[in-house]
């Protein structure tokens, strides 16, 4: 039966998409009001190829920096439910594709968060080591520096993010596999996991001996995969979830 997986008291990995941050106000990118559905431009932002060659897609690019809806953003229930599970106890690691970095802002501890495609909170160098807060170059571009250039080396800035067409960090890669690897229990919360390698982290997982739980509104790739699969809102699913995990463990 379905429920059994909730009396598993082992290691617990949770695979985090945009889906679980959109009761914060910050939209998915492929659902029906998704950033990307309504505005298939936009996608262009966040492919690495296409915004080193033109200069005024990073100038686009570090308008939409400035607005991102994150900045403004707070965790919501399934965030500080996500947190209150381990807080309670249970050994979780959290795999995230977001990053605004809710989870930590939620109380997780930041060395249980592995995020897969970085964060927008800090800036990097494409050509050098040179680094800085976000909150900074954003303030060279209200200066009047539309698109920014490393004061190191001249070379092109981009958040610390990983984007379409840019390698994955080797070793945070690793840490993501691992912990699906070792997970009793792997939960995969409002990701579309049509992106991968993160999405394979659901068949490492399985192929692992975990049972696997889906809290996502559109069908996945995965589900065939689940041991169950809930479509009801995330921010009602995740703290009923965390609640049954508890009270089964009692």
């Amino acid at each position: 039966m379905t429920s059994e997986w909730r009396r598993r008291d082992g290691r617990i990995g949770v695979l985090t998409g945009a889906g679980i941050s959109t009761d914060s106000g910050i939209p998915d990118f492929r659902g029906p009001r998704g950033v990307w559905t309504k505005d298939p431009i936009a996608e262009l932002l966040s492919t690495y190829d296409n915004y080193l060659a033109d200069p005024e897609l990073r100038q686009r690019a570090w308008l939409a920096r400035r607005d991102n809806p994150a900045w403004r953003a707070r965790p919501n229930a399934a965030h500080t439910a996500l947190a209150a599970l381990a807080r309670a106890g249970r050994a979780v690691t959290i795999i995230t594709q977001n990053i605004d970095r809710l989870h930590q802002r939620a109380g997780f501890a930041a060395d249980r968060v592995i995020e897969i495609h970085g964060n927008m909170f800090e800036v990097v160098c494409v050509e050098c080591d040179y680094q800085t807060t976000m909150a900074a170059t954003l303030d060279r571009v209200a200066a009047g520096e539309a698109d920014p250039p490393c004061p190191d080396c001249g070379g092109v800035l981009k958040s610390a993010t990983i984007m379409f067409g840019q390698q994955m960090d080797r070793r945070t890669m690793m840490k993501a596999a691992l912990t699906a690897e070792t997970s009793d229990i792997f939960l995969a919360i409002g990701s579309s996991l049509q992106v991968e390698p993160a999405a394979s982290m659901c068949a490492i997982a399985v192929q692992s001996g975990a049972d696997l739980v889906i809290v996502n509104a559109e069908p996945t790739p995965y589900d065939s995969m689940a041991t169950e699969i809930i479509r009801e809102p995330i921010g009602t699913a995740v703290p009923r979830l965390v609640a049954e995990i508890l009270e089964a463990g009692a």
